[in-house]
């Protein structure tokens, strides 16, 4: 198996994200595009890398066992000190629609998993995130 870049890894992980209930939403998409503009670890990353990703990241998925390829490959490109940003950039795309479902939380422990991050580290990550998405308690009072 060809290994792939961190920086497609962390794509990769998104794209399945995103598409892990079958709908690409648009939330999820902006979210995706904002990280690869914003993060660090994507700068001098052009538009056309990231189209060829997504793309490739598709492909991969289509085929048998498309999710376990993805998985191994994430698992083999990311350095330690990207596991845990792979797993918090997963759960910020499945939040960007305020809903998360049982898919989705499927996605999530399979790559909490390949990525061998442990239960309170995964669970720090998704209360981080889900932090950032709770509505204010009086923002939709009348």
């Amino acid at each position: 198996m060809s290994t792939v870049s961190p920086q497609t890894a962390l794509i990769y992980v998104m794209v399945v994200a995103a598409l892990a209930d079958h709908k690409l939403r648009k939330a999820e998409l902006r979210i995706i595009t904002d990280v690869v503009k914003i993060l660090p670890i994507f700068r001098g990353f052009t538009q056309d890398h990231f189209k060829v990703d997504f793309d490739n990241c598709i492909s991969i998925l289509e085929q048998e066992e498309g999710i376990e390829t993805v998985l191994a490959l994430v698992a083999e490109a990311l350095p330690a000190k990207l596991k845990h940003t792979a797993y918090a950039l997963a759960c910020e795309v499945i939040a960007a629609d305020r809903t998360a479902e049982l898919v989705e939380l499927e996605w999530l422990a399979l790559l909490r998993n390949a990525l061998k991050i442990d239960a309170l580290n995964a669970a720090a990550i998704e209360m981080a995130i889900r932090a950032r998405y709770t509505d204010h308690p009086t923002a939709h009072a009348v």
